[in-house]
């Protein structure tokens, strides 16, 4: 999506850039590191910007978050104690501004794949993610208190339905609210908690750091029913395979990877879990869709209700 020139440029203005380079430098002090080049800002986009600064120990990243994301610093510190080690702790986070300072955390998933023509790294990312869904159960509370968005279950039918009111072109095929209404409840019925969901988990959020593989990028995050992960996670990105070719990839192994941990902690079969996990890959669709509705880009939402009806763009 192109971005707009308009909110774009709050992230170029020279007050807000000062003002971020005085804070990076107080945190680096904090750290008695220093600041040893030129900060550069490689990634712009309308809600958020991502600085990269150069210290004598490596790179550390600087991200700021519009208000609509600025929960991902308080997110990103209360997830990541819980992630055993999944998730970085934060080298310095600002709530309230909405601004985060990341060591960095090498390579993307993103660009490991392509060199090793394997997808099995997914397995050890999907089985800790789940792990870290776990962990974090009892935690809803206060990730609601940190901002993070409410899309559990109960909440979905009306958001679909406020959604849909803001559509033109709407598919003649989406069901009304009373069928995603019934959806909710045969998934509620499975009796797994609603906890924290990271809702854009594909491989440009995945890093291979020292060996470990760790989760970044919390801000399109929510609270939800956990296996709504696994509608962009595996139909919208492992399915694709090495080659980007639509159903390349079978998907049962990774799930499989992703549902041991709740084998563990739950007294459901596997043909439940298995049940309650495609069903919410389609109603996955329906809160990426609420989630992470832009105004000015339509077209993703759209792509995202097909993806719900169709499993497929």
């Amino acid at each position: 999506m192109p971005d707009t020139p308009e909110l774009t440029a709050r992230w170029r203005d020279s007050a807000f850039l000062d003002a971020a380079h005085a804070w990076i430098a107080a945190r680096l002090a904090e750290h008695d590191r220093a600041v040893v080049g030129t900060i550069e800002q490689p990634h712009v986009t309308d809600w958020s910007t991502v600085m990269r600064v150069p210290t004598a120990d490596g790179p550390v990243w600087f991200k700021a978050n519009d208000e609509s994301m600025r929960h991902e610093a308080a997110v990103t510190a209360l997830v990541a104690p819980r992630s055993a080690g999944r998730v970085p702790v934060p080298l310095a986070g600002d709530p309230h501004a909405g601004w985060l300072l990341m060591a960095d955390a090498g390579p993307r998933l993103r660009d490991v794949v392509p060199v090793e023509r394997s997808l099995r790294r997914w397995h050890d990312v999907l089985e800790a993610y789940a792990r870290i869904q776990l962990a974090c159960e009892d935690e809803v509370d206060a990730l609601l208190a940190a901002g993070l968005p409410d899309r559990r279950l109960p909440t979905l039918p009306a958001a679909y339905d406020a959604l849909l009111a803001q559509l033109d072109d709407v598919d003649p095929r989406l069901p009304d609210t009373g069928a995603i209404a019934d959806l909710c409840e045969r998934l509620a019925a499975s009796g797994i908690r609603e906890t924290v969901q990271h809702d854009d988990l594909h491989d440009g959020q995945v890093f291979l750091g020292d060996g470990v593989h760790q989760v970044l990028d919390w801000g399109d995050a929510c609270v939800s029913h956990p296996f709504f992960t696994l509608a962009v996670t595996l139909e919208g990105v492992v399915a694709w395979g090495v080659d980007d070719e639509e159903g390349s990839e079978d998907l049962e192994p990774y799930l499989a990877s992703y549902l041991r941990p709740y084998a563990e902690r739950y007294p459901l079969t596997g043909a439940d879990l298995r049940e309650a996990a495609q069903l919410a890959m389609r109603l996955g669709w329906v809160c990426r869709a609420i989630n992470g509705a832009l105004p000015q880009d339509p077209g993703q939402t759209h792509t995202r209700l097909r993806m719900f009806l169709d499993g497929r763009p």
